[in-house]
């Protein structure tokens, strides 16, 4: 199983390096198998040691430049960063990241070798118009992105089940990860209010091989009780 943690707009460089003493404390006996991923906002990237793998929120697809408010793979390189999160949901409906500006992201950190954990996801409204709308749309979201790319993991988000409180059903769950597969053979990751009352359910789900975890991940111990939980 994989656990991905995203921070989001959360912690700070203190904060993080607390949280990292306490996760690597409490997933100590973890299985070898069982891979963990944290993704701290940019001011959080440090050296961090653990059995854990650091990754970044976003960046910009260049060395360096005039690029205000962005990171690139220079900032990235300092502290040996070689994962990172591409195509979620707030950065495409917030901040107004198009499909081609998430395909130009994805071919660049693609071509740099970087582990990607790609995340597609459909509004409510499309949901509620059917299994064939949200295939469609979920599907459109692999334009110009290489599915075959060996060190891609993919995160199914439903927009409406992020941060709500409410996930989407396990038949929600199996129904989208079975069309899935059948387009990408990556590892599937289900995100969207995940927490530690749920994961059990989610994990016992087949083609679901880990999540991606917000607002449940931001406390440690909570964390990792989902590790330990999945398991039951």
């Amino acid at each position: 199983m994989i656990f991905a943690a995203n921070f989001k707009t959360n912690h700070t460089r203190n904060s993080t390096k607390r949280y990292l003493d306490t996760l690597s404390e409490k997933i100590a006996a973890k299985k070898s198998e069982e891979k963990v991923y944290i993704f701290p906002p940019a001011t959080a990237l440090g050296h961090y040691q653990g059995d854990f793998t650091l990754g970044v929120q976003n960046a910009y697809p260049a060395q360096n430049g005039a690029f205000t408010g962005e990171i690139g793979l220079e900032q990235l390189e300092e502290f040996a960063i070689r994962t990172i999160l591409i195509g979620h949901s707030e950065r495409r409906e917030l901040l107004g990241e198009s499909q081609e500006k998430v395909a130009e992201k994805f071919a660049f950190f693609k071509a740099e070798g970087f582990e990607i954990i790609y995340c597609i996801g459909e509004p409510l409204e499309v949901r509620q118009a059917g299994d064939e709308a949200v295939s469609a749309y979920l599907l459109a979201q692999f334009e110009g992105i290489d599915t075959a790319y060996e060190k891609l993991i993919v995160a199914y988000e439903p927009i409406w089940a992020i941060g709500t409180g409410r996930s989407a059903t396990t038949e929600e769950i199996a129904s989208t990860h079975q069309t899935l597969r059948k387009t990408v053979s990556s590892p599937l990751l289900y995100g969207g209010s995940a927490n530690p009352d749920n994961i059990q359910e989610i994990a016992a789900i087949e083609n679901v091989d880990g999540v991606l975890v917000g607002s449940a991940s931001l406390d440690a111990e909570k964390f990792a009780s989902m590790i330990f939980g999945a398991k039951c």
